[in-house]
C-alpha cells in the first residue's frame, strides 16, 4: 500500500485486522488467554442490557473466537487475577483494568458535576450528605446493589431512579467506587476500588489529562486501524474540544500517518502499526454493538452499508427487523439477520434475512455455519427460519438439506 493513499479495499482489510479478523479462530477450546488477545484488538466490549440474543458484551468474542465458555467473560471481571473492570468509555463498558488511570480525567470531571446528566449533577450538589453516607455503607458492606437498600424503590428505568441509585451511579461516575460483579439479573453489586482492583492499577500514577487523551486516541487508533478524527474521539467518547489538539502531537510523533482515502471527505489517519492482510477470510455474524458497526457513519464509509438498529421503530415501520445483526464475509457486509433466541422454545429464531446486493453466492453456506455455530454456542436444539421472503426461503432450504 502507498504511505500516503489507500484504496476501499485497502481500508477495509486494515479495518478488520485491526479488530482480530485477520486471524484465525482458535482450533482448541478457548481459553483466558484467547479472551484476552480478542480483547486487546477490541480495546473495549460495550454493555448493553438487551437480551434477545445474549447480552451485547458476550457478541464481540462469539464474532472473533466462535463458541466459548460463556462464563469466560464472568470470571475475567469477576475474579482474581481480574483482568476487566466496567466503566464509561465507548458507553458503559468492559475495559482491560490497566486502563483505570485512563479515565481518573473523566472521574475527577464527573466529581465536579461535568461530563454527565444535568440532572445528576445536580443530585449531587444538593444531596451530597445522602451521598457521603451511601458510600460510607457500601465501604463498611459492600459489595452491595441498589436493591440491598431498604426502603429505596424507583419505578423503574433512568427516570424513575431511586435516590439509592442515583446516589450509586454518580460515585461509579466519579470512581469513588466500582463494580465489583453482577447478579444473574443484570444488577450491578458496587463495591470501593481498593476490594476490586489490582493494587498495580491504583498504585498507578494518575496521568495528566492531555497524556490520557493523547493514550486513548491512540489506542482507538489501534483498534480501528485506520479512522477519520470522528471515529477516534467516538471509540472512548472524547468531545472535540479535547481530542483536537491531540491528533496532531499524534502525527508529529508517528502514531498516526495522514493518509488520502478515496471516498472520504474526512482527513483520515492510519496507525503505525497497522497491518494491511492480503485478504480477509473470516466470517461473523456482527452484534449491534461490535466495534466495526457501532458507529454508523463509519460502517457506511467504509462497507457501503446503511445500518440501523430499529428497537425503538414501531414494528410495522421497521425495515429489517427488531435487533438485526450484519453478517460479514470476507471484507464485506453480505446479509443481515433479524435474530431472536427462544430460550423456551430451544431454538435460534431466525426472524428474516436480507441478501446484501453483491453478496457472493456462497453467502448462504457460510451463514448457515455461522447459525449453526451460534445455536451450539447459545446452548439451543434447534434453529428456525420464520421469515417469508425469497432470500429466508433459501436459507431455510439450505438448513433442511
Amino acid at each position: 500500500m502507498r504511505a500516503d493513499r489507500l484504496t476501499p479495499s485497502e481500508v477495509r482489510r486494515i479495518a478488520l485486522g485491526a479488530q482480530g479478523f485477520g486471524d484465525r479462530r482458535p482450533i482448541s477450546q478457548v481459553g483466558r488467554n484467547h479472551m484476552r488477545r480478542a480483547i486487546e484488538r477490541t480495546g473495549l466490549l460495550q454493555i448493553d442490557s438487551v437480551n434477545v440474543i445474549a447480552r451485547a458484551h458476550l457478541m464481540p468474542l462469539f464474532s472473533r473466537l466462535g463458541p466459548y465458555p460463556l462464563d469466560l467473560l464472568d470470571r475475567a471481571q469477576g475474579r482474581k487475577p481480574r483482568m476487566l473492570f466496567e466503566y464509561w468509555a465507548h458507553e458503559a463498558s468492559l475495559l482491560p483494568v490497566e486502563m483505570q488511570p485512563l479515565f481518573r480525567w473523566r472521574m475527577q470531571r464527573a466529581e465536579r458535576g461535568e461530563g454527565i446528566y444535568k440532572g445528576l449533577a445536580h443530585f449531587a450538589r444538593t444531596r451530597s450528605d445522602f451521598i457521603e453516607a451511601l458510600f460510607r455503607e457500601v465501604e463498611m458492606r459492600g459489595p452491595l446493589a441498589a436493591s440491598d437498600f431498604e426502603g429505596e424503590k424507583g419505578s423503574g428505568g433512568w427516570w424513575g431512579w431511586s435516590d439509592t441509585k442515583r446516589a450509586l451511579e454518580w460515585l461509579f461516575w466519579a470512581g469513588r467506587i466500582t463494580t465489583h460483579s453482577r447478579r444473574p439479573s443484570f444488577e450491578r453489586l458496587y463495591d470501593v476500588p481498593e476490594r476490586v482492583l489490582p493494587a498495580s492499577v491504583l498504585d498507578t500514577p494518575t496521568p495528566s489529562t492531555e497524556e490520557a487523551h493523547r493514550s486513548l486516541l491512540a489506542l482507538a487508533a489501534r483498534s480501528l486501524g485506520v479512522a477519520s478524527e470522528q471515529d477516534l474521539r467516538d471509540y472512548h467518547r472524547l468531545s472535540a474540544s479535547d481530542a483536537a489538539p491531540r491528533i496532531p502531537e499524534l502525527v508529529e510523533d508517528g502514531t498516526l500517518i495522514p493518509v488520502e482515502i478515496k471516498g472520504w471527505r474526512q482527513q483520515a489517519y492510519l496507525y503505525r502499526e497497522a497491518r494491511l492482510p492480503r485478504r480477509i477470510e473470516r466470517s461473523a455474524l456482527l452484534a449491534p454493538f461490535d466495534p466495526v458497526v457501532w458507529e454508523r457513519s463509519r460502517a457506511e464509509r467504509i462497507f457501503s452499508f446503511r445500518y440501523r438498529i430499529e428497537i425503538y421503530t414501531p414494528a410495522h415501520k421497521r425495515v429489517h427487523g427488531y435487533y438485526v445483526l450484519p453478517f460479514l464475509l470476507g471484507d464485506r457486509i453480505a446479509a443481515r439477520l433479524d435474530l431472536k433466541a427462544d430460550r423456551a422454545g430451544r431454538k435460534l429464531l431466525v426472524q428474516s434475512a436480507h441478501r446484501e446486493k453483491g453478496a457472493p453466492e456462497h453467502t448462504v453456506d457460510a451463514l448457515a455455519e455461522n447459525l449453526s455455530a451460534m445455536r451450539q454456542w447459545l446452548g439451543l436444539d434447534q434453529i428456525e427460519v420464520k421469515g417469508r421472503g425469497e432470500f429466508d426461503k433459501i436459507l431455510q432450504a439450505h438448513l433442511e438439506s
